[in-house]
């Protein structure tokens, strides 16, 4: 492993290069299904053929417009400054075979690539590398550049003094600016760029992909836990109804509520969740694919329901007080779903205040039928 001892290298900004997978002086040519994810360009020159049959993803074809004579011009610029680098160590055999640390590797003239060179970043993710070459570079057929440690391919550069071929099935990394002009052989992908300033760029059947730093980065907002006091806000009033908007099919009353997107808890409460909240109020709301609100009773989610804690039985119902109560009742909750519950144990406190209604009801119609029957006997009598 060769390690730098002087000054790190320097990331290169190519300004609005950056935004190029190919960017021809001349000509630029390809044969085959190529396909490049990030702009195509050329200038001064205005030739680009070959496209279809290769495509251009996520980015456009400047043909000689101002834009592509300012990523030229940017361009220039850019190559300058990474061939103005102070050099760490001179590169004098070839790369194959070699692990390299950040740093500027320079070759006074040419620089070959056979097998595999491997750019170990050593778990720093801005660590750069550029080559500075002073003629041509050159890989071998089946040849490849491997980053590890956490490199990143934006932050690879090849400075070449004039022309770089990159051989049959290639796999290389970085941004390669050509004073002169860049040949890419059948089957060779770049996860960087081609850039030639003054002559061609030639394709055959390639992949090129325009890299930005960060692409391997971190995923916001996932496996997020977050309690009542931070991503929701909840003091909850038991008593209250509990409303759940959510795509849902309910059961029973109250609310346990399996949700798919956002769910807001009124229980004193409100929840709004990205990914996984949970507030905790007497309910408890998971929010963004699962949300769970739990006061007295069970929603599971499919549709948009809003359900109070407070249920009418409005269906008779088959009750044994002295054993604890059993009852197979038709529940109508105040969101206007009827759902068919099984309670075993003590029932809901707003069904036992309603017992004494039905032997009531039945004791006044016989106090007045015997009143009736009496009145009756009386007039009779008279």
């Amino acid at each position: 492993m060769w390690a730098p001892t002087a000054a790190a290298a320097t990331a290169v900004n190519l300004a609005t290069a950056e935004s190029y997978a190919v960017l021809g002086g001349s000509t630029v040519t390809n044969t085959g299904p190529t396909i490049l994810d990030g702009d195509l360009g050329v200038a001064p020159g205005t030739a680009i053929t070959g496209f279809p049959p290769g495509t251009v993803q996520d980015g456009t074809i400047h043909a000689n417009d101002a834009v592509a004579q300012q990523a030229q011009t940017d361009l220039t610029t850019a190559y300058d400054v990474a061939a103005g680098q102070p050099s760490d160590f001179d590169i004098t055999a070839d790369l194959g075979g070699q692990t390299l640390v950040p740093g500027v590797y320079t070759a006074e003239t040419a620089a070959e690539l056979t097998g595999d060179l491997t750019l170990d970043a050593q778990n720093d993710p801005s660590a750069v590398w550029i080559f500075q070459v002073g003629s041509t570079l050159t890989t071998a057929s089946a040849s490849s550049v491997s980053l590890i440690g956490g490199a990143q391919a934006c932050n690879v550069f090849w400075q070449v003094g004039s022309s770089a071929t990159l051989g049959t099935n290639t796999s290389f990394v970085g941004t390669i600016m050509a004073l002169t002009s860049a040949s890419l052989v059948t089957g060779t992908t770049i996860d960087g760029r081609a850039l030639a300033r003054n002559g061609a760029v030639t394709l055959d059947s390639n992949v090129i992909t325009a890299p930005g730093c960060g692409d391997d980065g971190e995923d916001a907002d996932t496996n997020v836990n977050a309690e009542a006091d931070s991503t929701a806000e909840a003091e909850a009033d038991p008593s209250a109804d509990t409303e759940v908007t959510a795509d849902a099919t309910t059961d029973d009353t109250g609310a346990e509520v399996t949700a798919d997107d956002n769910a807001t808890a009124d229980t004193g409460a409100e929840v709004t969740a990205d990914d996984n909240a949970t507030a905790d109020t007497s309910a408890e709301v998971t929010a963004d694919d699962n949300a769970t609100a739990d006061t007295s009773a069970e929603v599971t989610a499919d549709d948009t329901v809003g359900a109070t804690a407070d249920v009418t039985a409005n269906a008779g119902a088959d009750m044994d007080t002295s054993t604890g109560a059993q009852v197979d009742a038709d529940i109508d909750v105040a969101a206007g779903v009827t759902a068919e519950t099984d309670v075993r144990g003590e029932l809901p406190s707003t069904g036992a205040q309603n017992l004494w209604i039905a032997p009531v009801a039945v004791g006044l119609l016989i106090v007045g039928a015997a009143l009736m029957l009496l009145i009756r006997r009386r007039r009779v009598e008279g």
